[in-house]
């Protein structure tokens, strides 16, 4: 089966509001399996909209991804988010190896 991949571009506009999502997000991540493959590390932008973050969340599937995604204890850490930041998040289904 092909792993689900979340795969985010963030930019932090407000850490103290961001620290809120950060404490909540954990949670939903943890439910559902998550490995972080990239966070925050070193990252260079060669074309597009650069922010300051990116990371990339490997999953059993992509539908256990989205099941995160929209699950209570992502939604309500999202409220902390969107609030705190810019941010592109994509789902995506990895090749079925």
């Amino acid at each position: 089966m092909a792993k689900g991949y979340w795969i985010a571009f963030v930019t932090v506009t407000d850490p103290d509001r961001y620290a809120g999502y950060q404490q909540q997000a954990p949670a939903a991540f943890a439910r559902y399996g998550a490995r972080f493959l990239a966070r925050g590390g070193a990252a260079e932008t060669l074309e597009g909209t650069a922010y300051q973050r990116h990371v990339v969340i490997e999953f059993d599937s992509k539908a256990t991804a989205l099941a995160c995604y929209h699950s209570p204890e992502y939604q309500s850490a999202r409220t902390h988010r969107q609030a705190a930041c810019s941010a592109q998040i994509a789902i995506v289904e990895g090749l079925d190896t």
